[in-house]
Parts: structure tokens; C-alpha cells; sequence
């Protein structure tokens, strides 16, 4: 039986910090011009043994990434493995290709919670009370271990994101439901700046980083004026910071026990570790030349944010954030950092006397912003520098401005969301977004090239950090508001979450208290997670669109990405607080397309709209199912290029259950799924009313069922997958209506 190892008998600074290699790519060139195509790798996720704890402590079994990279001071050619993994370098405008090899073949290191919604690649049953202790918990859902790894950060495809349920197993044997592939291409055309990689699989992303799986993917640009006047080599360093706990035996230690084992017997909402890990070693020491360093910081941690200082209230210089560079630089005495945030920045050591020992801090409560306080002797400190006997180098004076940060103006109607939490007995059951569960009809359907605020309400006591795949986004504003009123209003509108309907939206302005708060100098870049704090509502702006975009060409319905963002099983938003998203705080995100134009006087759209309805048990008989669609629709803002309509269809599914006992009973399951679009009104006049026709056609349908579960007794189906995708055509006519004078 293994005993936790008390933290306070870990000798500090022992270990030297680990600067992660870099993954080391096949070069394919043009054969004509002898430019690069494209680097292509392969890397596979293994399970090894690494010194994490100082020499004196067992080596710890960890999970990580494996691949071929090259010592820059030897050119000897290796095969690596570490968590974190080694770092990509990728060049701005030369695509990456990965192959990603999942080679884990022993069970999960960690115990598998099957109440969640997860991967659950042995399509085992959930089982309930009274559950089986961990170990051994539920052997078919320990093995085989379900994977996919994300590029966070990256505008990519999305068959190539690492959707929740595009997981697969060791040699492929079995993949989840959205697989399309293992080789991912990364186009790499946005900014210069500091992404990650991870495991991403559905309702198991927790043990998957916990267990090792992240690491740096950093891209690079020729052409950027600003990088020659950084530290660059040996003194620009990516760091990771992480918490763990161990057992004496040198392994790692994730708790097995929930807070409300009665419902999830394993899971928990938080975990804080007790111990600071940076690069893979716990509380290391990085040896410093009297010059300043680059430090590109990313909080890897599971639930912790981190507020950091140094020991000595010696300022720093933060340069850049999630996204690229910042518009300019920002002095700063200390940093607050939420998990999946990353921060470039300067740190001048030319300053220090030799032998001058510092030491990074932390003073952020965990859970963030009302746990508990950080203990000083352990998860207070993070990392030490030691100053050498070294010549002063002075730093390079930095410009005024380092990047254009565009104006984002929104251009579609504004979306209103909300963060909250499903409480039981001893705290969360879950956590949702917009009141809705992950298997919930897809209700984020932005069109590509559009431009929209949003909203976020949190209605729970906790800060998230919320994270939005496929695109970087600007920061508005934050803004107080009336918890309490506002969480009875809501109910009252909605009920108590989750939903089983399409989320009301209720306005915050009613209750909003002070005027809005305009984020911080250093939140004023490019960001793909931003944290939310309890009590506020974040307002975010967000372009579906590059990075880098002209902003004259941006609007609704063109597509300026270099690939096709609605092709695939689509991108997810979620809370970064990996507890949180592996129990519900995670929502698909479907990008539409441009609409298609049909001549007037009588204008339409067509928008897709994929369903997914679960039949859950008793078993379906194999009886047709009937199905009918009704779509609800009203103009929700006129524009003078364009009418935007919105609604939901409602989808009545009728089909013959079979009961325990052997008895027919029909059943109605009711879908209500949303969309929105666009159409164009080029002939149409500025005070013109509008109104819907009720014409609407269903193109194309396409059903099928999937069974998706036995009785472990009888082995007879327990649950089907319903799924279905409709092609709705929504039409509006000018009408000639007269105003009556007031």
C-alpha cells in the first residue's frame, strides 16, 4: 500500500531545471525551388519512468511523448521521451504534419470514473451504487487507454483539433465516434507565438495531463522585427509550471475518492497538488548569466492559477500572451496565471550580484479566487535562480509598440451565456455551460467570418478559465453584477440546470453594478483562454476569421481561413479547469458556412444543423422510427446589407421502447436545436420590414441508428444513438406593409 509522500521532506533546488529538446522533423522540399513543403513528424505517446523528485527519491511512471529530436551541441540524432515533450518549432507559413501514435498499452494510471460522460471505448454500461473501490474500479474502463492529442491555441481544421471524441486507442484498435484521422496537419499561418499540446480525450483530458501528457509547440517567424531584439539560444526558455503530489514510492498521487461518491464515485471538482513541478522536475534551479532571459510561461496545471512575483519585488517585462505579442510592453511586479495561459516574458538578471539567489513565488488561493492560501514552504515557492560570475550584459531597449492589435467590431447579434454549477450533498455533481450538458444539441453556431460578443455570466463561486478552440479573441471588458437576483431571474426563466430545452437568454444589463472594467494592460493581446471571475460577466469579442485578416475582407459568410473551418466533427469551448471540463463544462462548437442565396423577392438560406438525440434505455424494437421537423424562426436584426434570422427546429422522434419486463411502450423525445443565418438583401431598403414566409424544406435527411450498449446479463441493447442531419431551408419576403401614422 502506498503512503503519500509529505512535500516538506523534498529537498529544494536540488534538481537542475530541464530545458525540453526540440522534436526534430523530416524536412519535405520542393524539388524545383528547394523551399520547404512542410515538416512532418511522428510522435508517440509512451509510459516510462522519469526522475522527477531530486536523485535521492524513486524514479516516478509517467506519461509522455516520444519522437526523434538532435542535441544542439553534438548534432547527435536521439529518440526522446519526457513529460513535458519535447518542444516543435514550427515556421510561420510551413504546414507541420503529425503522426500521432498512441502506444499505451497498460491500463490507466488513474482511476477512470464511468459515470461521466467519457470516451468509454469498451462501450461498457454506467454502473451504479453501490460502486466498486479504487483499485481496482472498473478493469474495462481502466484499459485500453483512449486518446487524442490538441494543439491549444492553433488555427486548424477540425478534423485535425483533437475533438473529445476523435480518441482512439493503442495500434487504432478502437476510435471513438468523431475519428477521422491520426495524421494531423497544422497550417501554422497565425502569429508568432507560444501554444501547447495535450491529451484531449472526452472525460478523461484530467488524467491525461496530470499523467504527463503536454508539451510546447512554438512558432516561429522569419520576417518578426521584434524577436531579434529578445533573448534568444540557451536564454530563451519555455517553462511549464504544474502541481503534483507523490507517494513515497515515487509515484504519482491523484486522488481515487470523489466528493460525492454516491453519484461519481472517483471524481472530484479540483485537484491541487502539493508540490510544484517545472519542466518535469520538482522545484528546480535554473543557473542564470547576468543578462536578461525570455521565459515563455505556461500554467499546466490541472486546477491551479498562479500569482507570480520574485523574491525580491524585482519587476519584469511581459512582452506577449496566449496569442502573440502584446501591443506594447507592460512592467509587471507580478502576474496572474490560470491554467492554459501562457505569458512571454523578461526577466533582467544583469541587475544581480553573483551568487544572488531568487526565487520565484506564488500567493494565489487554490481553488482560485477562495481556496486555500498557498503554504510558503511548499506550493508558495516554484523555482529558484542562482546568478553566476558572469560578464553584464545589458538588455536591448525594446520599442514602444510591439504588434497591431486590431479593433474587432461585432457584426451579428451578441450571445448571452452562463457558467454553472450542479451541487450535491458535499459540493459540484457537475459544472455546464449555458446550463447545458456536452451531449446537448449544438447551440454555438457562429458563421465564419463573423464577429461576436459575448456575454459569459458565471454563476458559480469559482474562477474558470474558459478556453475557445480554433481562434484568438480580444477581451472586452468585465463587469459586477448581481449574483443572487440574477441566478433566481434565471431560474425562474430557464429552471434548474441542466436544461432539457434550448438555454433563454436573460439580459444582464438589469443587474449589473459599476461601470465595466477594462482588462488589464497585459490582457490586451490575442487570447484563447481567459479567466472569469465569480460575480462578474466577461464580455469577450470574437472573430471567426484569421488572426492576421485584412479587416476590410472580414464579414459574415467568407471564409478567409486557409482550409474549410466547417468541414469535420467540429471545435469545442470549454473551462480549462480540467475536473470541470471532463464533467459536462465543455460545449460543441459548429461553425456554419456562407449562406446560399436564392434570388429575391423572395430570399433564403439554407443552415445545417446536426442532432443528436440518445435513446437511452429500455431498448429500441426494431419498429421505423417516425420523425417530423418544425422550425421556428423571426428576424432577429435588420442590417443594411443584410437580414440575420434565428430560431430552432423542433425534431418529435417517436419510436417503440421495450421495458425490462418484455412490454411495448411508445415513446416522444422533443429536440429543440437553434441556428442562425444570414440573407443578403441587396434589393432591399433600409426602412423595408420583413417577414417570415413559413416556407421551409428539408433537403436532404440522413438517419441512422447505432446501438451502443448491452445488458451485461442479457446482452440485449440498452441504448441507441439517433442521429440525424438536416439541411433547413429558410425563407423570408418582402412584404409591403403600411405604417399607420402615430
Amino acid at each position: 500500500m502506498t503512503k503519500p509522500l509529505d512535500p516538506k521532506c523534498i529537498p529544494k533546488y536540488v534538481n537542475q531545471l530541464l530545458i525540453p529538446p526540440v522534436f526534430k522533423p523530416i524536412i519535405v522540399k520542393d524539388p524545383i525551388t528547394g523551399k520547404d513543403i512542410s515538416h512532418n513528424y511522428t510522435i508517440s505517446m509512451t509510459e516510462f519512468m522519469q526522475q522527477m523528485l531530486p536523485p535521492s527519491f524513486p524514479k516516478t511512471t509517467v506519461w509522455g511523448y516520444e519522437g526523434t529530436v538532435e542535441d544542439t551541441w553534438t548534432d547527435e540524432i536521439s529518440c526522446f521521451r519526457s513529460t513535458p515533450g519535447a518542444t516543435f518549432e514550427a515556421v510561420r507559413d510551413i504546414p507541420v504534419n503529425v503522426q500521432w501514435v498512441n502506444n499505451i498499452t497498460e491500463p490507466n494510471l488513474f482511476a477512470v470514473d464511468p459515470t461521466l460522460h467519457w470516451a468509454n471505448p469498451n462501450s461498457i454500461p454506467t454502473p451504479t451504487p453501490p460502486f466498486l473501490p479504487f483499485p481496482p474500479g472498473y478493469p474495462l474502463a481502466q484499459s485500453p487507454v483512449p486518446l487524442v492529442t490538441h494543439l491549444h491555441g492553433a488555427e486548424v481544421r477540425s478534423d485535425s483539433d483533437g475533438h473529445p471524441d476523435a480518441w482512439f486507442t493503442a495500434g487504432e484498435e478502437k476510435k471513438g465516434p468523431e475519428f477521422f484521422k491520426s495524421r494531423y496537419t497544422y497550417p501554422n499561418t497565425q502569429e508568432a507565438t507560444t501554444l501547447w499540446y495535450h491529451d484531449h480525450a472526452l472525460g478523461t483530458t484530467r488524467l491525461g495531463i496530470y499523467g504527463g501528457l503536454a508539451g510546447f509547440y512554438l512558432i516561429k517567424d522569419p520576417n518578426d522585427k521584434i524577436s531579434p531584439l529578445l533573448p534568444s539560444g540557451p536564454y530563451e526558455i519555455p517553462i511549464v509550471i504544474q502541481d503534483r503530489s507523490f507517494n513515497k514510492d515515487g509515484s504519482l498521487l491523484y486522488p481515487s475518492n470523489g466528493v460525492n461518491p454516491d453519484i461519481h464515485p472517483y471524481w472530484r471538482p479540483a485537484f491541487v497538488g502539493n508540490t510544484i513541478v517545472v519542466n518535469g522536475k520538482v522545484w528546480p534551479n535554473l543557473n542564470v548569466e547576468r543578462r536578461q532571459y525570455r521565459f515563455r510561461i505556461l500554467n499546466g496545471s490541472n486546477t491551479r492559477t498562479y500569482n507570480l512575483k520574485l523574491s525580491n519585488n524585482q519587476s519584469f517585462i511581459q512582452i506577449g500572451s496566449d496569442g502573440g505579442f502584446l501591443p506594447f510592453p507592460v512592467t509587471l511586479t507580478e502576474l496572474l496565471i490560470a491554467p492554459a495561459e501562457r505569458a512571454d516574458i523578461l526577466i533582467d538578471f544583469s541587475v544581480l550580484e553573483p551568487k544572488t539567489t531568487l526565487i520565484m513565488t506564488n500567493d494565489a488561493n487554490a481553488p482560485f479566487p477562495n481556496g486555500i492560501s498557498p503554504d510558503p514552504d511548499t506550493v508558495g515557492q516554484i523555482m529558484q535562480f542562482t546568478v553566476l560570475d558572469t560578464p553584464v550584459v545589458p538588455p536591448n531597449k525594446l520599442p514602444t509598440k510591439l504588434n497591431k492589435i486590431p479593433v474587432l467590431t461585432p457584426d451579428v447579434p451578441k450571445k448571452i451565456l452562463t457558467l454553472n454549477v450542479v451541487r450535491g450533498p458535499n459540493g459540484a455533481i457537475e459544472l455546464l455551460l449555458d446550463g447545458q450538458i456536452w451531449g446537448a444539441p449544438i447551440s454555438e453556431l457562429p458563421i465564419v467570418g463573423s464577429t461576436v460578443e459575448w456575454e459569459i455570466v458565471n454563476l458559480t463561486s469559482g474562477a474558470h478559465p474558459i478556453h475557445v478552440h480554433l481562434i484568438q479573441f480580444q477581451i472586452a471588458n468585465r463587469q459586477n453584477f448581481d449574483n443572487v437576483k440574477y441566478s433566481e431571474e434565471w431560474i425562474k426563466l430557464n429552471g434548474e440546470p441542466p436544461l432539457e430545452h434550448p438555454t433563454i437568454p436573460l439580459p444582464v444589463e438589469p443587474f449589473l453594478e459599476g461601470n465595466p472594467i477594462d482588462p488589464p494592460l497585459n490582457e490586451r493581446g490575442w487570447k484563447d483562454t481567459v479567466i472569469m471571475l465569480p460575480g462578474q460577466v466577461t464580455r469577450l469579442t470574437l472573430r471567426f476569421a484569421p488572426q492576421d485578416a485584412n479587416p476590410k475582407k472580414v464579414k459574415p459568410g467568407v471564409n478567409l481561413f486557409p482550409f474549410d473551418p466547417t468541414f469535420g466533427p467540429g471545435y469545442v469551448w470549454h473551462c480549462h479547469l480540467v475536473e470541470h471540463e471532463d464533467n459536462e463544462m465543455m460545449r460543441p462548437l459548429k461553425v456554419t458556412s456562407c449562406p446560399t442565396l436564392v434570388s429575391n423577392p423572395q430570399s433564403c438560406c439554407q443552415v445545417i444543423v446536426d442532432g443528436s438525440t440518445q435513446l437511452v434505455p429500455p431498448a429500441l424494437r426494431d419498429t421505423p422510427i417516425s420523425h417530423k421537423n418544425i422550425v421556428h424562426a423571426k428576424i432577429e436584426n435588420v442590417c443594411p446589407e443584410n437580414v440575420i434570422i434565428t430560431g430552432f427546429i423542433r425534431r418529435t422522434i417517436n419510436y417503440t421502447a421495450v421495458l425490462d419486463n418484455g412490454l411495448e411502450q411508445d415513446k416522444e423525445i422533443i429536440d429543440d436545436i437553434p441556428f442562425q443565418c444570414v440573407i443578403d438583401r441587396e434589393d432591399a431598403n433600409e426602412g423595408d420590414e420583413f417577414k417570415i414566409t413559413g416556407v421551409t424544406l428539408l433537403c436532404e435527411v440522413f438517419a441512422h441508428t447505432q446501438n451502443f450498449g448491452t445488458h451485461p446479463l442479457t446482452d440485449k441493447p440498452l441504448a441507441y444513438k439517433f442521429v440525424e442531419k438536416d439541411i433547413v431551408k429558410v425563407c423570408i419576403r418582402k412584404s409591403c406593409i403600411t405604417i399607420p401614422p402615430n
